[in-house]
C-alpha cells in the first residue's frame, strides 16, 4: 500500500525538467529521427530544415539531460539516443492520443449518423 508523503523539491523539479525536454516539438523530432540511428549534426540540420544553432541548442540540452550521447569524428558531431527509456515514453503518450482521437471520432460519427434520422 503507497503511503501519502511529501516528496522533496528537489525530485519534482528534477522530473518537471526531464518531462520539459520533451514539450518541445523540435527536440521530439530530433529524437524521432534519432530512433533511426547515430546521425550527425548537419543531417539533422537538413531533416529539420533548420538551422544549426538551432539543432546544436537543443541537442545541448538533451544532451546534458542525460538522454543523448554525442562523439566527435574529425569536425564532425555525432548523436544517438543513450536512454532509451524515452521512446517507451513517446510511444504511452502517443498511445494515449490516438485513443482519445478515435474515441472523440466515434462521437462525432455517432452524432452524425443521430443527425440523419
Amino acid at each position: 500500500m503507497v503511503t501519502s508523503r511529501s516528496v522533496p523539491k528537489e525530485v519534482v523539479q528534477q522530473v518537471s525538467e526531464y518531462f520539459s525536454i520533451l514539450s518541445e516539438p523540435m527536440r521530439l523530432r530530433i529524437l524521432n529521427l534519432l530512433r533511426e540511428g547515430e546521425k550527425c549534426v548537419q543531417e539533422l540540420v537538413e531533416a529539420t530544415e533548420t538551422s544549426q544553432a538551432n539543432v546544436s541548442k537543443h541537442l545541448k540540452v538533451m544532451l546534458q539531460a542525460g538522454i543523448l550521447s554525442r562523439r566527435a569524428e574529425g569536425t564532425s558531431a555525432y548523436y544517438k539516443v543513450e536512454d532509451e527509456l524515452i521512446f517507451e515514453l513517446c510511444n504511452l503518450v502517443c498511445d494515449r492520443l490516438a485513443t482519445r482521437i478515435e474515441e472523440q471520432a466515434r462521437h462525432f460519427r455517432d452524432f452524425s449518423l443521430a443527425n440523419k434520422h
